[in-house]
Formats: C-alpha cells, structure tokens, sequence
C-alpha cells in the first residue's frame, strides 16, 4: 500500500518573487478603463504590463508597475478614487488561497492571523499586516515594505479588498467603527468614501487601519470548515517553511505545477513570472542551468515518484508529465534511466515488498 496521502513536495505553482504581486490584482481592470473611455492595454503596457500576463490572475507583476498604472489612471480619467472602484468590481479572492483559508477559519481572530501570516508568500512579499487589540476596538492594518511612491489608488483598492473580507469573516452584522488612511483625502471624496465603507473615515492618520469592536474577533466563522483549515494552513506552512525564492527554484516550481497542462514551456513560465523569456534566461544562465535542464529534471523526478505509487497506471504518469502519450513518456524515461517504466515500478515494488 502506498505511504502516500495527500502529499505535497512543493509549491502547487509558482510564488510572488521580491516586489511582485499577483496579476488578480488587475481582475476587471479592462472592464473599468474602457468604461470610462481608455485603452486599458495602452495603459498597462505603458507601465510594463505585459496584457498576457494580466489576463492570467496567478501570473505575478511588478508591484511598481501595479501602483504607477493605478495612480495614471486616477489622474487621467480625472478620478481620484480609481482604486476605489476597482475594488468594488472585485472579491477578496483575488488574494489566492489565502482568502479559502480565511472563509474556513474556526474564528475571526484566526482568519486574520493567517491572513497576515500568508499574504507575504502567496500574494505579495511587499504585504505588511498587523492585527492590534486595543480595549474597545481592533485594527487590522496594512501597508507596504518597500518605498513605492504616490499609491494611494493601491492604498484605496486595499481598503475596499479587507472590508469585503472582514464583512465576509464578521457576518451580516459586522460593523466597522472607523477607517484611518495615512494619505490627504479630498474633503469632497471623504463622503463617497465613508458611504462606501459605512463608517467615519479618517484623513491624514498614522496608519491605514480598518477598525471593528473587538469582540467580533471571538466570533466564529459562519463559513468555517476544519478540515480544509487544516489542509490549507498546513501546506501554506509547508510553502512559507521551504522559502523557495532563487530563480531556479521559482522555475522549479512552475515546472511542477504547469506540466499537468500540456502547456509547459519556457514562454509560459516566463509570463507566469512577469519577466521576459530573455531575462529569465540570462537569471537561469547565471545559475549555471538552461530551462530545458530544469523541464528535463523535474520529469525525471516525478516519474520516479509517481511510479512507486501502485494506483496509478502509466497513462496517467505520462499526462501528470505532460506528455500525449505514453508510448513518448516511455521512450523518454528510458533514455534518462536505462530502464523502461515498467521494470523500474517492478524493481520498486520488489524492494519494498
């Protein structure tokens, strides 16, 4: 019988590399700008934005860029609440996995934990978060570790993102008790925000902070569900401990995730990372490795695992490795260890027997 069950060697795809962030930032980003009369492809690749790259929301880009391309569209279409209506247009979902682990969390208190502990590995590295409890109320605070410039349209589309995710977490009856943004708002946009928002907003404060009674943190979940708790803090444990950040590794792990697809390939993975095939191929030169030896390794890898898994028949190898057929995987397997897929389960079943 197989020792395996529910394993996980790595990454299940690709993670935000330093100041990058996911393309789902971007979800309904088109939509929005050709509504108020722009290009929305002019824009992004004006900052960029490769439109490849921002149609696949687990794709990453560079945080820069996200920011400069928000702030130019508040400025061109003469809207400085853009990021604010992005955000409308969108779900807290748009974080990842992160969000599934929050809607099952057994507590509110918890939900935000981990949001804070997660966002940095699968969101973006340039997340910071923090949960203060103070005697009446609590803060969930955010802003970011690097020095990105004017980006309050950013700081709008987060503000929008967490109250959805707080309302999502607190029920029909979460009520926020006040918002503090770190920025100079407009007297005549504080009421579209605070309409928005149902609560006071407060301009020009220390800190960017949604604030809530702090008993809501003792509440539980409506949504929670342990199992998948467990499931998902688990393996974004595992994720945060491996802390695979090189460029190898990085590749690595697209690899692992994209060959079930078919589609796996160097332009591909180059898009996944928001670089261009020509950077990402002078990063791999540099480590001494081509992307072909990376391909090549990774199939070798998990064909030998897969095959000391009984269950599993040699068709279903050959697919899990991105080939069409079997007779291919076949041929390829051989030609990496000197033995067909065949003899090598049988050799592995012999031993372990």
């Amino acid at each position: 019988m197989s020792e395996h069950f529910f394993s996980l060697e790595g990454p299940l795809d690709a993670l935000p590399g330093d100041r990058q962030t996911r393309a789902a930032n971007l979800s309904g980003f088109p939509e929005l700008a050709r509504r108020m009369g722009g290009d929305p492809w002019r824009i992004l690749e004006r900052h960029g934005i490769d439109p490849r790259t921002a149609k696949d929301p687990e794709s990453f880009i560079a945080c820069q860029s996200l920011v400069d391309a928000l702030e130019y569209c508040g400025t061109e279409f003469n809207d400085p609440l853009f990021g604010l209506r992005l955000a409308l247009a969108q779900e807290p979902d748009i974080f990842g996995c992160v969000t599934a682990l929050c809607r099952s969390a057994p507590t509110v208190t918890e939900a935000i934990e981990k949001l804070g502990e997660y966002m940095p590995i699968v969101h973006s590295p340039e997340s910071l978060l923090e949960l203060v409890e103070n005697k009446d109320v609590a803060e969930l605070r955010w802003g970011v570790r690097s020095d990105l410039g004017l980006n309050e349209q950013a700081h709008y589309q987060t503000l929008v993102l967490f109250m959805k995710l707080l309302r999502m977490l607190g029920g029909p009856r979460f009520a926020p008790s006040y918002v503090s943004l770190a920025m100079n708002i407009r007297s005549q946009d504080l009421a579209d925000i605070e309409s928005q928002m149902g609560c006071q907003v407060r301009s020009r404060g220390q800190v960017n902070a949604i604030a809530f009674p702090r008993h809501v943190l003792d509440q539980p979940v409506a949504t929670q569900n342990r199992l998948l708790y467990r499931l998902v803090d688990g393996y974004l444990s595992r994720v945060k401990s491996a802390a695979r950040t090189s460029i190898v590794e990085r590749v690595e792990d697209y690899v692992r995730g994209a060959l079930p697809s078919g589609n796996c390939s160097v332009e591909r993975c180059a898009e996944k990372l928001g670089v261009s095939v020509r950077t990402l191929q002078v990063r791999l030169s540099g480590s001494g490795v081509r992307f072909s030896d990376i391909l090549e390794h990774q199939r070798i890898e998990l064909a030998k695992e897969y095959l000391k898994q009984d269950q599993m028949c040699l068709d279903e190898v050959a697919i899990l490795l991105g080939y069409s057929e079997q007779t291919s995987f076949g041929r390829a397997f051989k030609r990496w260890t000197g033995s067909t897929p065949q003899r090598f389960r049988s050799v592995q079943t012999a031993t372990a027997a």
